[in-house]
């Protein structure tokens, strides 16, 4: 717990002096402007973005809340993908030491278990806490939305490493689970407790159990 509140610290900390420094962040108009302006021009992860660019994304998505569980948990995921550019290994070893005991502290406390090998885009939000389990090799795309009680896993022990792959601005529902390795297009919204074992669509709907996919254009007026 002291090295996660450690680390949450630093981000906040960092965050401030940025602020006050009035460069990078002259303030929080600018700031939210650059941050749409990102999210129009860019649509894929960028990979030269700094850990605390990176961070700063999450903390203003999540609300400038840094005690939401949400945050936490990708603020420590990306510190776990960062430490993996760290070399020789012999200076990783302590910061994969400190990564594995914040990791178990978000998984038993919150209940998120989130692991560095996600693919995990931008701005990705984790709406409430509790029995979120992503699978290692699972993709999640730009400002995505997980709620509570999701599981993205595999469907079949004989394939352990398939993993569903979410695209960008996906909404999944709490207590939805998808299986497999499927693919959920761009814009797809998955019902609440919904059970998706086949891909979705782009801007498409999929509720039930097994899912599937449904309309939503407007009746027509007689």
């Amino acid at each position: 717990m002291f090295a996660l509140l450690c680390l949450i610290s630093t981000v906040g900390f960092s965050i401030k002096c940025m602020r006050k420094a009035n460069t990078l962040i002259p303030s929080n108009y600018v700031m939210d402007t650059q941050l749409q302006a990102k999210i129009n021009t860019d649509n894929k992860i960028n990979t030269n973005l700094s850990i605390w660019q990176q961070v700063h994304e999450d903390w203003v998505a999540h609300g400038r809340d840094w005690t939401k569980p949400g945050f936490r948990a990708v603020a420590v995921h990306r510190f776990g993908v960062w430490r993996m550019k760290v070399q020789p290994k012999l200076l990783r070893a302590p910061l994969s030491i400190l990564y594995r005991m914040l990791f178990r502290k978000i998984r038993n406390t919150y209940g998120i278990e989130l692991p560095y090998s996600v693919k995990l885009g931008r701005r990705v939000i984790f709406e409430h806490q509790g029995a979120i389990v992503i699978h290692g090799n699972c993709e999640i795309g730009d400002d995505s939305i997980i709620r509570q009680g999701v599981t993205l896993g595999n469907r079949y022990l004989e394939h352990p490493f398939d993993a569903p792959k979410l695209g960008r601005h996906v909404n999944v529902g709490a207590g939805a689970k998808i299986f497999g390795n499927v693919t959920i297009n761009d814009g797809a919204n998955i019902g609440a407790n919904a059970v998706v074992l086949n891909d979705v669509p782009s801007k498409a709907t999929a509720v039930g159990i097994p899912a599937k996919i449904i309309t939503n254009y407007p009746k027509s007026k007689k």
